[in-house]
């Protein structure tokens, strides 16, 4: 099983600062000659919404704008907004420049947002001026055409609707058509047939939209909307549902009808995208005789001399059914391990995980098909930052075995829109703020701390030159955790609605495992919870704490993402198609320049031998800077813009299994990477990371090989005295489990094979001299813990004890840790640790031509793959720890929810928070899920029960394991 991870930060409060606000005069300046087109997308709920707008500049460099539109109801109202400042007249709105980014060169783009009321529809401007200039007319280009074929339907959930453009220009050529789904960029085709199939779409209704763009900029765009309802007649099934066929060869897919018809019912196959995939027949027909069984046809590839894996869309239509589409990707042999059978695996993978129910309505990839499931996440259909990452990565791979990068490219811009936090979520975190220190402590039971305003807390480095290096205060980040269906009932800062809504959990000290945590909304407007929101479970203020908004990163998915983006510009650029994915490295550049917060202790103290709240210094410069991957960074604010304050904190804590070397050297060492971070220290900021994590592993390997915990700045988080005889690193202590310790935080094998795969990329990718020792030291070790039988059967370890602890880092002299141990206590079958183990060994593997680690990884994905089921591939796991849901806290253990004493509040739904209370009790949702018979019957003495889970972040690690393989090692 995955353990649960602490996400700890501390919560800061302080008086604000009243700023006045009015009406707003537009300046009268001399304007450049003006081209432009804009973006408008919204968001809707009730009678209210959310609105993002991009100025794409086509003309001369701006040094100042204003945007005019009119609305079309006399209900639409702009009620608040951000990076510009916006008046409204009746219909008639004007959104004018902030002075920090007036400034907008040719080519470039800026970008502002707003709520806003209706009432009635809510339709968007159809028309804009930019500094007195209609946009879409660049000077005397004439605008493309386009046109967005019918839709045919009806749909019926889940569904398949392929979307195809016809696009023209009159004095030019058509650059490239984007496909929007609900105002959401979904594709970029950048040659005809303009087409995208946009894939198991939940009931809802839906507007879709292709704008074509000529080669002067140039824009048009064409609109329709459809409906896909809900699933309750007869169906037509495809197994599977969508199919990779090989170059020169063909593929089956069988058509059944979700029920007896009452005569012949006849299904043409209709093709879309490319022609050189056909299907045979063309036509079926199933009866009341063969419709369970169905017919089969064979979709095939046609053999050609180009280097390109295309798509089709095979639609089967038939009276009183819904359309069907499977989508058809060849691939292309003439592609280094195009046509093998790991990339063969790695499709099918691949296609079940797009097809079985792991993405919301929005696109939101699930922590788990499962809602019953307790780890880190405290819900199923709750998601990490972490899954959004290992999603980006799955799609590189897919962009790489295929050549078609829109996928890649759509789950950025999802992960852009869901779980990085937008102005309106992080409306202050342009006000400069400091924050207040707050101890931490080991147990629950000992908060809330007090905030300390006496204790010093060092200068933020990165802020003022983050600020000016992009123009806004906003920071590009993820939040780590989402309620993807709004299960909890928060919504947005207390709507109630809005989904997918941010929440948080884990927030008092290492102790607090999953089972303590109290689910709350990152914008606490204290709609919920106690009369203070949440706020004062874990913080204790001289006042009454002030209405918020806070997030918490966590650094390995971040870092995870732009390793994604690393490989898929070197595959996009083996295929001469690097143009496709440069807007979203660029993205992941800039994602890069924020992830250095995680580089600094908690409160910006300096760096080494820091002992005691008050006389650890606190930091200026770069001296608090610790250059490694801790275990969070965090930032908040006030939800009142008039408040004036905000803040931001890094970690003190660093495991070695958040490291990612490689992301590192990617930033430093891609043109497409360094030279889109804009901060003018952070190459030099991610030069020194590279090496000193690198010198962390070599720090903590054990004598055994194995990789001991890590490091901190701060000893139980406070500051305090270590034990007489810590070692340390660069000054930072020793600590066997850093960050949380129920269970300990590097008692999990898989924080191994996470962290060691990414050093692994990098042996491969550079030869690093480092990098291999250490792995050759690890690989071995790992080998002789794993066993491979037959039929499925593997045992590779689970948990790790340790004992005794590293030297003193000592960089000229690195210690060979002869009194650093660990012990395997016990094996398991986690699918997801076992591809990402598989995957280590085959990059190690075929770098340095190590048989045993070819073998083994070989092995692995073998059993892996006798373990396949219709949903991916999986294990039986038994809960024991479902115990756990209803225990009241115990002092004698620490373990149960734990509240302060007359602390009484209610979660959305009417649960009551309260000492006494349980983990179920506050979560009673739970007891209505289809599982729970299987919990209380344990819970009522019956055994522990079991399950196949499907988590998303496993089934990606199973799939990208099958295509490393198929890749590295082409002929097997």
């Amino acid at each position: 099983m995955k353990f649960p991870r602490t996400r700890r930060w501390t919560t800061f409060a302080a008086a604000g600062v009243l700023v006045t606000t009015g009406l707003v005069s537009i300046p009268t300046t001399a304007y450049a000659a003006v081209q432009c087109d804009v973006t408008y997308a919204s968001t809707d709920w009730n009678n209210g919404f959310t609105a993002n707008v991009t100025i794409n500049n086509r003309g001369d460099a701006l040094t100042g704008w204003n945007l005019g539109w009119t609305y079309a109801n006399s209900g639409q109202r702009v009620t608040n907004y951000w990076s510009s400042k916006i008046t409204q007249s009746g219909q008639n709105v004007t959104a004018t420049n902030e002075a920090w980014n007036g400034n907008v060169p040719s080519g470039g783009s800026v970008t502002f947002g707003f709520n806003g009321s209706h009432t009635g529809q809510n339709p968007k401007p159809t028309s804009f001026t930019l500094n007195g200039v209609t946009c879409g007319s660049p000077g005397n280009n004439q605008s493309p055409s386009v046109s967005l074929a019918a839709l045919p339907g009806p749909y019926v959930a889940p569904a398949d609707v392929a979307l195809s453009a016809t696009a023209s220009d009159p004095d030019g050529t058509v650059s490239k058509v984007e496909f929007y789904r609900n105002g959401l960029l979904i594709n970029t085709d950048t040659s005809s047939p303009y087409g995208y199939t946009m894939e198991d779409l939940p009931a809802g209704s839906y507007t879709v939209q292709a704008k074509a763009y000529d080669n002067a900029t140039g824009t048009a765009t064409a609109e329709r909307s459809f409906t896909v309802a809900p699933s309750n007649g007869p169906t037509i099934i495809a197994t599977p549902p969508s199919i990779s066929v090989p170059e020169g060869g063909s593929a089956t897919v069988n058509y059944k009808l979700s029920a007896a018809p009452s005569g012949s019912v006849t299904i043409p196959l209709t093709r879309t995208g490319d022609p050189d995939i056909t299907v045979s027949p063309g036509s079926i027909t199933l009866t009341p005789t063969n419709w369970s069984t169905g017919v089969n046809v064979t979709f095939s590839a046609a053999n050609d001399s180009d280097t390109t894996s295309s798509t089709a869309t095979i639609s089967a239509t038939a009276s009183g059914y819904p359309t069907l589409a499977v989508t058809a990707t060849e691939v292309d042999k003439d592609v280094p391990g195009g046509d093998n059978e790991y990339i063969t695996r790695f499709l099918a993978q691949y296609g079940k995980i797009k097809n079985s129910g792991y993405f919301s309505p929005e696109g939101v990839p699930y922590h788990s098909i499962e809602t019953l499931i307790v780890e880190a996440p405290d819900h199923g259909h709750e998601t990490t930052s972490e899954a959004f990452s290992y999603w980006i990565w799955l799609e590189a791979q897919y962009g790489r075995v295929t050549q078609n990068w829109a996928p890649f490219n759509n789950s950025w811009t999802v992960m852009e829109k869901y779980i990085i936090p937008s102005q309106a979520d992080q409306p202050t975190a342009g006000v400069n703020g400091t924050p207040q220190y707050a101890a931490e402590y080991n147990l629950p039971s000992q908060y809330p701390s007090a905030l300390q305003s006496s204790v010093p807390v060092g200068q933020d480095p990165l802020r003022g030159e983050l600020q000016s290096a992009y123009g806004t205060g906003q920071i590009y980040g993820m939040h780590w955790l989402l309620d993807v269906d709004n299960t909890y009932g928060f919504g947005r800062c207390g709507d109630g609605t809005t989904r997918p809504a941010y929440i948080n959990t884990f927030q008092r000290g290492p102790q607090e495992s999953v089972w303590e945590t109290v689910p709350q909304p990152s914008c606490d407007t204290f709609v919920h919870g106690g009369p203070n929101g949440f706020l004062d479970i874990s913080i204790r203020d001289s006042g009454a704490p002030a209405k918020q908004w806070k997030y918490t990163n966590a650094p390995d998915a971040d870092a995870r993402a732009i390793q994604a983006a690393y490989w898929a510009l070197k595959w996009a650029k083996e295929q001469n198609k690097q143009a496709d994915v440069s807007a979203t490295v660029a993205k992941a550049a800039k994602m890069g320049d924020y992830l250095r917060y995680a580089m600094f202790d908690k409160y910006f103290k300096r760096i080494g031998n820091c002992v005691g709240p008050t006389t650890c210094p606190a930091g200026s410069g770069k001296n608090s800077m610790h250059y490694l991957l801790s275990w969070y960074y965090a930032w908040g604010g006030a939800t009142d813009p008039a408040a004036g304050w905000s803040w931001r904190i890094g970690s003190s804590h660093n495991h070695f299994g958040y490291q990612n070397p490689f992301a590192a050297w990617a930033l430093v060492n891609t043109p497409e990477l360094s030279g889109n971070m804009k901060s003018p220290t952070a190459v030099t900021d991610w030069t020194s990371s590279m090496n000193r994590q690198l010198e962390f592993y070599q720090w903590l390997q054990s004598a055994d090989g194995a990789i001991a915990g890590g490091a901190t700045n701060s000893w139980d988080g406070a500051y305090a005295q270590p034990p007489a005889g810590t070692p340390t690193f660069y000054g930072m202590y020793y600590d066997d489990h850093p960050v949380y310790h129920d269970p300990g935080s590097n008692q999990w094998f898989g924080m191994q094979v996470w962290s060691l795969q990414r050093v692994a990329e990098l042996y491969y990718e550079t030869g690093n001299a480092k990098a291999k020792a250490i792995l050759d030291k690890w690989v071995p070790w790992a080998i002789a813990n794993t066993t491979i039988g037959t039929g499925g059967n593997f045992a590779i370890p689970s948990d790790l004890q340790w004992s005794g602890a590293p030297a003193t880092w000592n960089p000229s002299s690195p210690a060979a840790n002869s009194n650093l141990r660990v012990t395997v206590t016990a094996t398991g079958r986690d699918v997801g640790v076992a591809g990402a183990y598989a995957r280590t060994l085959t990059w190690y593997a075929a770098k340095s031509g190590n048989a045993a680690a070819k073998t083994t990884a070989k092995g692995l994905l073998d059993a892996l793959n006798a373990n396949a089921d219709a949903q991916g591939v999986s294990t039986t796991e038994t809960r024991e720890d479902y115990r756990r849901f209803d225990d009241v806290y115990n002092a004698g253990t620490g373990q149960g929810l734990y509240l302060p004493p007359g602390w009484t509040g209610e979660m959305p739904n009417g649960d009551v928070i309260a000492p006494g209370k349980t983990f179920v009790d506050i979560r009673s949702f739970y007891k209505n899920d289809p599982a729970w018979p299987k919990i209380q019957a344990y819970l009522d003495g019956g055994p522990a029960p079991t399950f196949n889970y499907h988590r998303f972040w496993a089934q990606s690690d199973v799939a990208m394991a099958y295509a490393d393989y198929g890749r590295l090692f082409p002929t097997g």
